[in-house]
């Protein structure tokens, strides 16, 4: 069944989210944004290319100037400034110019990688997300924050801007290992704990459902996590105030990625650092005992870390404080309030993080 959300910025129509379960209106789609005479370039990763790239392409081609194709090496390692510059180069060679589109074939390396180089690239050209990973669908492809990992530290160069279209094609998840596809479902839980807790009973009555990617359960968590980021945006669409909400969980998660050179998935650090956040929370005196230990236990049948071995709590205290988040000194850490209700939180000392941080570390029973 398709679905289609429509984004507004400044309160005016900006983009569509299309829900589909297949690739065959996107040409339909993309000519509805002129583009017959635009040059486009699909930009996409080395293992979602083998997959998805002449299928893309070869739609696109009739509906377009011409079409060609840029790929890169698939990995975390490189969301960086080098591979950024190979696109500007790409771009230059074939004399895209600022009538032309980009088009983010992948999953969040890549269409945050190709966001930034649209917004950058003659400063600022179209271009269009096609996610397919779970969690560039539900996440990271709507809501135009784009950039890429600077050094070792995650996210750091950065802009906004907006895509002219979010096409998901659902049918894409089924090409996902276990571990990418588990990797997005943290995402989903983290908008139900800060948003809609009806959607987070809801994730736990359809847990065998997600578990086995049944096709419409899949598709109705989809568009309720793009409902809750919609709407999120469409409030603070540049982060001045309650977009940080959607941070919730990253603060430390950012900081234990960075820490483990990004051997972990996004996915599964944001759930450490959604236990960490939801554990402080109850030491505020926020949730109760039984809500942490509920919301703890939530990511286990999701094959999502709640502990981790060998971290060192100072040295993730001090990545946290070079984060992009800080604010006149301040850590801006979102907790929860109670399910579904988040808050953001200027106050937390470093004793509480330092707490939240230990409850994560992986303890022998035995011992």
């Amino acid at each position: 069944m398709s679905q289609k959300l429509e984004v507004l910025y400044n309160r005016k129509p900006c983009y569509n989210i299309v829900i589909e379960s297949d690739f065959n209106n996107l040409s339909s789609e993309i000519s509805d944004l002129d583009s017959c005479n635009k040059k486009i370039c699909i930009i996409t990763d080395s293992v979602v290319g083998s997959i998805y790239l002449d299928e893309v392409k070869q739609m696109l081609e009739p509906i377009c100037k011409k079409a060609v194709s840029f790929t890169f090496q698939a990995g975390e390692e490189r969301k960086n400034l080098s591979t950024v510059n190979d696109i500007y180069r790409f771009l230059i060679e074939q004399q895209f110019d600022r009538k032309d589109m980009l088009v983010a074939l992948g999953g969040g390396v890549v269409g945050d990688m190709t966001g930034f180089a649209a917004a950058t690239y003659l400063r600022g050209i179209d271009f269009i997300q096609i996610p397919t990973s779970l969690l560039a669908q539900l996440d990271s492809s709507i809501g135009g924050k784009t950039g890429v990992d600077f050094e070792q530290y995650k996210n750091m160069v950065g802009a906004f801007k907006m895509p002219k279209l979010v096409y998901i094609n659902t049918n894409t998840l089924t090409t996902l290992d276990d571990r990418q596809f588990f990797n997005g479902f943290a995402e989903a839980m983290k908008h139900g704990l800060i948003k809609d807790a009806m959607y987070y009973e809801w994730m736990l009555s359809n847990m065998y459902e997600i578990c086995e990617r049944d096709p419409e359960v899949m598709e109705e968590l989809i568009y309720r996590s793009c409902l809750i980021k919609k709407a999120v945006v469409e409030k603070d669409p540049t982060e001045q105030g309650d977009r940080a909400l959607l941070n919730f969980g990253h603060t430390i998660g950012h900081a234990i990625e960075k820490y483990k050179n990004f051997s972990l998935q996004h996915g599964e650090c944001v759930a450490l650092g959604c236990v960490a956040a939801a554990f402080i929370s109850w030491k505020k005196q926020m949730l109760s005992m039984e809500e942490y230990y509920e919301v703890r236990d939530m990511f286990v049948p999701f094959n999502l870390p709640i502990s981790i071995e060998d971290i060192d709590v100072d040295e993730i205290i001090h990545i946290t404080k070079s984060d992009k988040k800080m604010e006149q000194g301040h850590i801006k850490f979102i907790l929860l309030k109670k399910i579904g209700k988040a808050v953001i939180d200027r106050n937390v000392t470093e004793d509480e993080l330092r707490a939240g941080i230990e409850e994560i570390i992986y303890r022998d029973e035995m011992e």
